[in-house]
């Protein structure tokens, strides 16, 4: 047999039992499956493989960094807007100061209009006591502009200082309550109130120029009333004044102008209607004299001495 016929012959196909039929399958010389019937596995050779090559792999390890730092990027890009700027702390800073200006300035106009709200009683008690500031201060002042002119006069100037000084410790004495005073005034009789309501009494005079007080309980003690002076009520009833104990009713004398006093106690909602309104009671009595008996002791300086 030639080699041609070798080359193109057909081998046998044996039968399935089953009846399939296995497809033929043609061989080339040296036994091996032909590569143009379909369905036979095509091998690559090794030559048909691209190999990578150092230049190839240098460029990937160049890629992969760039990558990640352009996924990096945008997280710092991110980062970097939200920091806020300079200029922008400053308009914030700028407009909380602008704020709180404007609300204290809100509330000081707040204040200067508290006037217009308050009650036509505490309206006239306010000018009432404005009134008698400003004459005493104008009183204060005419007498200190006689005092001044006799002072400077040249031969009597020594004796008017002489009287001058009597006058002040005399004056100073009274309102400390280390002497005894008389004068016109008023005594004022306070039933059923409380210490708050004394104290009330107390500083409405004070303010209507009652110069000297007295404050005299049922019990037969008296209190000398200054400056210093407090009222608590007791725990059995009464007030404490000063450290001693009173009952009612009190009876408070005043030296003073008798009819300004008055009209003091008796202003649209001051001491003679709150007292009232408690269910308390005042009575005043003008009186052209009114002694004031009690008298305090005269504090012992420890460090304070006369300059010389």
């Amino acid at each position: 047999m030639s080699d041609r016929e070798d080359s193109g012959r057909e081998l046998p196909v044996v039968a399935d039992p089953a009846g399939d039929e296995e497809p033929t399958v043609n061989l080339d010389r040296e036994g091996s499956p032909d590569p143009s019937i379909s369905g036979a596995p095509e091998e690559k050779s090794p030559e048909s493989v691209p190999e990578e090559s150092d230049l190839d792999r240098a460029e990937s390890a160049h890629s992969a960094p760039s990558e990640e730092s352009a996924q990096s990027a945008p997280s710092e890009e991110s980062k970097r807007i939200r920091r806020p700027a300079p200029a922008g702390t400053l308009i914030w800073v700028l407009l909380a100061l602008l704020g709180f200006t404007l609300v204290v300035q809100l509330r000081s106009n707040d204040g200067d209009h508290g006037l217009a709200s308050a009650r036509q009683e505490d309206l006239v008690r306010i000018l009432s006591d404005l009134e008698a500031q400003d004459a005493r201060l104008l009183a204060d002042i005419q007498n200190l502009e006689a005092t001044r002119q006799q002072l400077s006069s040249g031969v009597q100037g020594r004796e008017a200082a002489l009287a001058e000084a009597t006058r002040r410790s005399e004056e100073l004495g009274l309102l400390a309550g280390t002497v005894p005073g008389r004068g016109p005034g008023l005594e004022i009789l306070l039933d059923r109130v409380k210490a708050s309501a004394v104290l009330n009494a107390v500083q409405e005079l004070r303010g209507a120029r009652g110069e000297v007080m007295q404050l005299n309980g049922s019990n037969g003690a008296a209190v000398r009333v200054v400056a210093s002076s407090y009222f608590v009520d007791a725990s059995g009833g009464g007030i404490i004044a000063d450290g001693v104990h009173l009952t009612g009713p009190f009876r408070l004398l005043v030296i003073g102008q008798p009819e300004t006093m008055r009209t003091a106690l008796q202003i649209p909602g001051g001491v003679v209607a709150s007292v009232q309104k408690d269910g308390g009671s005042v009575t005043m009595d003008s009186r052209s004299l009114v002694e004031v008996t009690a008298v305090r002791k005269a504090a012992a300086l420890q460090y304070a001495r006369p300059v010389s």
